[in-house]
């Protein structure tokens, strides 16, 4: 008697192959593609700079709204305008000592 061994055949060695190396394109895209795992964190650390950037952006926009709305018609705030005038024109007060 001889016994037979028998190897397996060539197509299921091809389709584990092909099924092996999709299945590693998968993951592979799933952690490093343009949508994955990596992107991910990316997009959450930017999101967290950006919120913190938009606070420092709400904060000086309401601080030239207090600003110029006590220089408007309706509300004239005269400290204010003092300070105004003397910064951006150069105005001083006669009994005013200037150090440079």
């Amino acid at each position: 008697m001889t016994s037979r061994r028998s190897r397996p055949a060539l197509g299921v060695l091809i389709y584990f192959t092909l099924a092996s190396g999709l299945a590693a394109y998968f993951v592979f895209a799933a952690v490093q593609g343009d949508f994955g795992i990596f992107r991910r964190a990316e997009i959450l650390g930017e999101q967290h700079q950006l919120d913190a950037e938009l606070a420092v952006l709400e904060k000086d926009v309401s601080r030239f709204e207090n600003l110029t709305r006590r220089l408007s018609d309706e509300f004239l705030d005269i400290d204010l305008l003092d300070q105004q005038a003397r910064d951006v024109l150069g105005y001083i007060r006669s009994d005013e000592i200037v150090v440079r």
